[in-house]
């Protein structure tokens, strides 16, 4: 009997003999597993309690994990659980022998008075499983560490996925009552009442779109979707700089296209309302460059953070992620695109259930951090084929339509001046500039279509009422660099001596969550 335990322990359950080489014991906890079995098979209501805290391999001891399998059966069944019940269900999942006969089945019933404190014995049993997988998990890291034919960034990223998934697995979260709720909710309300903006979430600087959001909110997916071309870099750098500079809102952008350096170019051609071709080749005439030194000092100290890591993982955003909430109290999160993006460590079956994982994983974040996430994402050629003037729809969504479910906003660009080649549209309405920002999808309110102005010399979408012809103001900027004149800056001050030569003074830009 013993030594067929043995066997069935090695085949089954791979973290039995973790810390031997030590000469520890692994953590578990025999007798409290069978008052754990032995509750189950006294109190009818008792497997209910624990069914979410419990699986099969929770338990060390092989036989105990048999009985436990039988019960999870029973219950799924709907079939009341008792020592006859599950005697009969070991027979005939043929492993009755193994699990120790109806013998000890009885012995495990007569062994308990009450089912009053199975939940605390159910959780101490659950903490001991994680204890042994963090151990296996550890130990077989340290193992691969030692073989000098792995590359250790790859080993990282193993590792990372291989943390992330055992989190998840056992993240459980107790149920709330309303009240507590309900109190938070009228607070909610009552911040709103008392901002001049009227709005509960973050403010955009783009006065409709804030209008049917009421400002972007916490805990939200927003997906802002197009096809090549389109701006959608454009558009969430413009609305990054609007609420970092103009709102003073600390801003995270993982830019998993372009350079950190690339994106600072955009944005002092979108600031400093210079051409970007110019910003580039350094062409600027004297005016210009007196724009560009006058200007660019509104960038210095912003709370705009850049991380410009290739081929990021979810579990690296994780990390950089909630350090950058808790070291600059971001409020917000923008990620350029999510198809870059990838889940090292992980194995799936395809591209698709890993970009499904991915989405998941960006709203489970935001739920954790309680901030927005903004990702962009790419639409797939079928709206290139169509007739209709091309305007994107939901299904034009790129490589999973989980992108779709766990999104709380979709978003698309749409330029129609793009496709039509023309000035004007069918009804000979004036669309230069013209960009619609269409939410699709808005689980909390409206979809509706808005439109924006989009000044393609400098990369930057306005509000379709603003006057193009009048240089933007930065009044409301000005009255963020006063009140905070004196206060320590929040990123390292940019060197105005020689903003393009490249040497010292120059913009510079690093890998890791540089700000400018």
């Amino acid at each position: 009997m013993a030594s067929q335990n043995n066997a069935y322990g090695k085949q089954k359950n791979p973290v039995l003999n973790v810390g031997d080489k030590l000469g520890r014991i692994a953590p578990r906890d025999k007798e409290l597993e069978e008052a754990v079995l032995g509750a189950l098979m006294l109190e009818k209501d008792a497997y209910a309690t624990v069914c979410d805290l419990l699986k099969p391999e929770c338990f060390y001891e092989p036989a105990n994990r048999l009985i436990y399998e039988a019960i999870q059966t029973l219950g799924a069944a709907q079939r009341p659980i008792d020592m006859l019940t599950v005697t009969e269900q070991l027979r005939l999942n043929g492993t009755l022998k193994e699990a120790g006969d109806a013998v000890f089945i009885t012995e495990l019933t007569s062994r308990v008075s009450s089912a009053a404190h199975v939940e605390f014995h159910a959780r101490i049993v659950a903490q001991k499983y994680l204890a042994r997988e963090l151990i296996a998990f550890a130990s077989n890291i340290e193992g691969k560490a030692y073989d000098e034919s792995n590359d250790v960034e790859d080993l990282l990223q193993e590792a990372e996925g291989k943390l992330f998934e055992i989190s998840q697995r056992n993240v459980k979260k107790d149920v709330t009552q309303i009240d507590p709720v309900i109190s938070q909710a009228l607070q909610q309300i009552q911040n709103a009442a008392n901002r001049t903006s009227g709005l509960s979430g973050l403010e955009t600087g783009y006065h409709k779109l804030d209008k049917v959001t009421s400002g972007w909110q916490n805990s939200d997916l927003i997906i802002i979707a197009a096809r090549p071309a389109m701006g959608k870099t454009a558009f969430v750098l413009s609305m990054a700089k609007n609420m970092a500079v103009n709102y003073n809102t600390p801003i995270a952008v993982f830019s998993l296209e372009m350079s950190n350096l690339q994106l600072v170019n955009r944005l002092i051609s979108n600031v400093c309302e210079l051409d970007g071709g110019k910003i580039k080749s350094g062409q600027l005439s004297p005016l210009e460059w007196d724009q560009l030194m006058a200007r660019i000092k509104y960038l210095n100290g912003a709370p705009l953070y850049i991380d410009d890591t290739p081929s990021l993982s979810i579990f690296e955003l994780r990390t950089k992620a909630m350090r950058l909430a808790r070291e600059h109290n971001i409020k917000m999160i923008i990620i350029d695109y999510l198809q870059l993006m990838n889940a090292s460590g992980m194995k799936f079956g395809s591209r698709e259930q890993e970009v499904s994982m991915i989405s998941r994983s960006l709203k489970q974040l935001a739920k954790e951090l309680n901030i927005p996430i903004i990702a962009l994402s790419q639409l797939n050629r079928s709206v290139e084929s169509r007739t209709d003037g091309k305007r994107p729809q939901l299904s034009d969504l790129r490589e999973s339509g989980a992108i779709e479910q766990d999104a709380d906003i979709v978003c698309f660009i749409h330029r129609p001046e793009y496709y039509l080649h023309s000035d004007t549209d069918a009804n000979g309405n004036d669309i230069r500039g013209k960009a619609e920002f269409i939410i699709a999808k808005h689980r909390s309110g409206s979809v509706e279509d808005i439109q924006l102005r989009f000044r393609a010399q400098y990369a930057r979408f306005e509000n379709w009422d603003d006057d193009p012809g009048v240089p933007s103001k930065m009044a409301s900027v000005g009255s963020r660099l006063n009140a905070t004149a004196g206060a320590p800056a929040p990123m390292t001050d940019i060197s105005l001596a020689s903003p393009f030569s490249g040497g010292e003074g120059a913009l510079t830009a690093s890998d890791d969550a540089t700000p400018f």
